[in-house]
């Protein structure tokens, strides 16, 4: 299996910007698609952003889509997130994670997810 952890949660005023990284230690991550996925107090965990193994393909939750960036770097075993115009309902912790096979397609259901980071909070404050 993969360790994953993130970092750079942190809080920002509404209209704000935010950056969170994601490295992959363990198994060879480059060749897994990769996810964020997001849970907020009360509420059930929910897909994000994915991108496939090489970066060529992403997805986005249609709350997100236009305002978030996912990308990644498999030199540096790195997923990152880039979070544009935030608002307060974007406030949860923050988890990416890992697809149980190689060079599938980018999923967004949590149940083909196999490893799990520990989770960075993110908060908007309005």
């Amino acid at each position: 299996q993969v360790q994953l952890v993130e970092s750079g949660g942190g809080l920002v005023q509404a209209g704000g910007s935010l950056g969170l990284s994601c490295t992959a230690s363990g198994r060879a991550n480059s060749f897994y698609p990769m996810g964020w996925f997001r849970q907020a107090p009360g509420k059930e965990r929910e897909f994000v952003a994915g991108i496939n193994w090489n970066g060529t393909t992403t997805r986005y939750a249609d709350s997100v889509k236009g305002r978030f960036i996912i990308s990644r770097d498999n030199t540096n075993n790195t997923l990152y997130l880039q979070m544009n115009s935030l608002k307060p309902d974007d406030t949860a912790v923050y988890y990416c994670a890992t697809q149980r096979r190689a060079f599938g397609l980018v999923r967004t259901s949590s149940a083909v997810f196999d490893s799990w980071g520990q989770g960075t909070q993110v908060t908007v404050s309005s």
